[in-house]
């Protein structure tokens, strides 16, 4: 009760999964990095994507671009994988904390909060227009029970406590993009 999911939850990764990951690394991209581009296509992303998806998509890619010089060499994107797949709910909670700082400053205001929490919220309820509505809301109640000293900003600690102690807000700040499904599906499916 109360424990984020265990090692167990998710498939095993074996060496001969590493090694097909880095054969279809190099397939897909052969110059040895991944550009956004191609990182919108592994993920599902198509020109009739939504606006919100590509701009949380976006931010995801930003978040693995560890060194920011635009793409994502096969260092950072096993790391990405070994996270996804392999990360513990607090490793999980530090990358969902980096995808929201998107100024980098170590702190999150609410703009910030705010734009990741309207995306997450129109990815997932894409036709109801009410959803949106909430975000503010959302926002206000997440920085009322994380922000501990009430300097409009949620550092990294508060945000890691205020998420592993209140249900609701885990929920609001840990992000999942689902990639543990792809991998296995296209492990599966490789010719």
């Amino acid at each position: 009760m109360g424990q984020a999911q265990s090692e167990g939850d998710h498939p095993e990764v074996t060496l001969q999964h590493i090694q097909e990951l880095y054969r279809k690394f190099a397939s897909e991209c052969p110059s040895g990095n991944l550009h956004l581009h191609e990182f919108k296509r592994i993920f599902g992303l198509s020109k009739s994507s939504g606006e919100e998806e590509v701009a949380y998509m976006e931010t995801v890619f930003r978040s693995f671009d560890s060194n920011r010089d635009g793409h994502i060499d096969f260092l950072e994107y096993v790391a990405a994988v070994h996270l996804i797949l392999r990360g513990n709910l607090r490793d999980k909670l530090a990358w969902s904390f980096k995808v929201f700082d998107r100024d980098g400053n170590g702190c999150l205001d609410r703009d910030e909060v705010r734009g990741i929490i309207k995306i997450i919220n129109k990815i997932k309820t894409p036709y109801d227009s009410g959803a949106t509505a909430d975000v503010n809301q959302i926002v206000d109640r997440i920085f009322s029970l994380v922000d501990k000293n009430n300097d409009s900003q949620i550092s990294l600690d508060e945000f890691m406590e205020g998420a592993e102690k209140d249900p609701w807000v885990m929920m609001q700040l840990h992000l999942d993009i689902g990639p543990c499904e792809w991998f296995m599906e296209h492990q599966e499916n490789k010719h």
